[in-house]
């Protein structure tokens, strides 16, 4: 019996070394954890709406973050007290994914005809959201661009803090501060 030596072709052993490569990356990536985790939780908190007209209004707030696969969602509602007594909610649901860039979000707001999810288009009247995780501070914008061509940025910025967020709102049209808001939302 003739014993012949097995040689792996330098191909295969190429296309070995990448298979394994991939394997490693995706591997180490699954074991790093996602950045959201000390976030995630539900936070319930009220504040005074300061208007451009300088005028307070009354808003009840909840935020709830979650993790989902790499990417988190972020839902809250606001229900503003109307000075005549009626109540307005407001509520919202965004889901967030990894870009390619380090702690920066793209919103996963719609589904195109191939089943992907992508932003929703600014030049349609509709928002192009992102979010950013820096430090403490999970920040999430909202870019609108009106019909003449304007703009209006909505900042969230909801920075951990012992027992809770420091949520810190500012809506800016066209460079002129709109409204703003600054309170403390407790984790329950």
């Amino acid at each position: 019996m003739r014993m012949t030596s097995l040689r792996m072709p330098a191909v295969w052993a190429g296309v070995l070394a990448f298979c394994l490569t991939c394997v490693f990356a995706v591997m180490v990536r699954a074991e790093e954890p996602n950045p959201i985790m000390p976030f995630v939780g539900d936070y319930v908190g009220s504040a005074d709406v300061l208007g451009a007209d300088g005028e307070r209004i009354r808003r009840d707030m909840n935020v709830n973050i979650s993790a989902v696969d790499d990417g988190f969602t972020v839902q809250w509602t606001s229900i503003t007290h109307k000075p005549d007594g009626r109540l307005k909610e407001k509520s919202y649901s965004i889901d967030f994914r990894p870009s390619e860039r380090e702690g920066i979000y793209s919103a996963a707001m719609r589904r195109n005809v191939f089943g992907h999810e992508v932003q929703l288009d600014p030049m349609k009247g509709e928002p192009f959201v992102w979010g950013r995780i820096h430090d403490q501070t999970l920040t999430v914008y909202s870019l609108f661009v009106d019909e003449q061509g304007g703009y209006e940025l909505q900042q969230f910025d909801r920075t951990l803090t012992q027992g809770g967020l420091l949520l810190q709102f500012t809506n800016l049209r066209n460079g002129d501060k709109h409204r703003s808001v600054a309170t403390f939302l407790n984790r329950e």
